[in-house]
């Protein structure tokens, strides 16, 4: 008998090589051992340009509501999708309306698995990434310049007062962006983080660029060291654990000579890059979790990689793919056992670990795609498609029963 649900999950659909996978996943892994109960949303592209992004916004307030999301992996058009989906207007990224609406921040960690290589072998334990979720190149606007002048930053606030700060003056054409964040952003951003240290009893890192952006990262930094000195710097202490703060390019180097079993925290674009760094170095960009968690509890899972286009052009071509589809799985799983956290169903958390643990076991007993079996310790092993390589898991999941 299937796995009964009470309450949906928001299922938010994708594009591309993910879309065929996510399908293929629900198919193979979830849907034989679950009665899967989804409030769906079609995120891809396409349907995105139909709705002229409404349905974006439609999945984060369904997330509000219901509590828990599940999201396949995206495109964000540059001007060269434009052409090629034939697209209205470039939209934003579906990942940062979803996060400026829910106000969360993105906690990311690799997927380790016994026997594959680490490109960085100091590493022992994994490292979290803390994501800010709001703000910074995300929500900037832009403007492209066509000619010689000044431009200036202007703020005219609500009592009528005005500031201004010089920005450059053009002798030619070029380009502006401008950036803004909020406080009650940072300071949501820096309770979740130190909430996340406490809870997997790891130090803190954070680190950002002060020295240059004096006043905007700057009030990152004396945000956070205020909210850890009159909130959690006790706690800290009690449970043996420490805060640290220092430079983006410090910390780099820093992190580079670890041994990993700490949590960074990061602004927006630089834990979007560190992540796959991070992922890459310990293993695959396919071996991240990824999860958005709002100040009020609600959470949004997602693979934290892209929607591997240079395979779905060749699955179009009619050709096999060994495209590594773990991380989806795990997004799956992570929302899965959260709904069955929130709603009382332990069988629905079981069934989440359950899928995990067949999925490691795979590849740690030989099965797995192209991307690790070329970082595999040891003997060789031949890769699998992506098809052989769920069905290898689905096999797994037989034999616990």
């Amino acid at each position: 008998m299937r796995i009964q649900m009470t309450t949906p999950l928001v299922e938010m659909d994708g594009d591309e090589m993910t879309r065929i996978l996510w399908q293929r996943i629900k198919d193979t892994l979830i849907l034989p051992w679950v009665d899967l109960k989804t409030e769906y949303y079609d995120l891809g592209l396409p349907h995105r340009d139909e709705t002229e992004d409404q349905v974006t916004v439609d999945a984060a307030r369904a997330v509000a509501r219901l509590g828990v999301g599940v999201k396949c992996a995206t495109i964000t058009p540059n001007a060269q999708r434009v052409e090629e989906y034939h697209l209205h207007k470039m939209w934003k990224s579906p990942n940062g309306t979803l996060r400026a609406m829910l106000d969360g921040t993105v906690f990311r960690a690799p997927i380790v698995v016994e026997g594959i290589r680490r490109v960085i072998p100091a590493w022992e334990k994994p490292i979290s990434i803390a994501r800010h979720a709001y703000g910074d190149v995300y929500k900037a606007a832009e403007m492209a310049v066509p000619g010689p002048g000044e431009a200036k930053l202007v703020f005219t606030g609500t009592d009528g007062q005005t500031l201004e700060a010089p920005v450059h003056t053009f002798a030619g054409p070029g380009v502006l962006s401008a950036q803004h964040n909020t406080d009650a952003s940072i300071e949501s951003f820096a309770r979740s983080c130190f909430a996340y240290a406490l809870d997997k009893k790891q130090d803190l890192w954070f680190s950002t660029k002060d020295t240059i952006a004096k006043i905007y990262d700057g009030r990152f930094k004396a945000v956070f060291e205020a909210v850890y000195e009159k909130e959690y710097k006790r706690a800290f202490e009690e449970a043996g654990i420490s805060y640290f703060y220092t430079l983006i390019d410090d910390a780099v180097s820093r992190v580079i000579r670890s041994h990993g079993g700490f949590v960074w925290a990061l602004k927006n674009y630089d834990g979007d890059v560190m992540s796959d760094m991070i992922a890459a170095a310990y293993g695959s960009l396919s071996m991240m979790t990824s999860v958005l968690v709002s100040p009020d509890g609600k959470f949004e899972y997602e693979a934290a990689h892209g929607t591997v286009t240079r395979h779905y052009y060749r699955h179009l071509k009619g050709e096999k793919t060994s495209t590594n589809p773990i991380a989806t799985i795990f997004a799956w799983t992570g929302a899965l056992r959260k709904r069955g956290e929130m709603d009382g169903i332990a069988d629905l958390v079981s069934f989440a670990d359950r899928l995990e643990n067949a999925t490691l076991t795979a590849v740690r007993e030989g099965d797995m795609t192209g991307d690790l079996a070329a970082m595999k310790e040891g003997e060789r092993v031949p890769a699998l498609t992506s098809d052989e390589f769920l069905a290898a898991v689905a096999r797994r999941m037989e034999e616990k029963e």
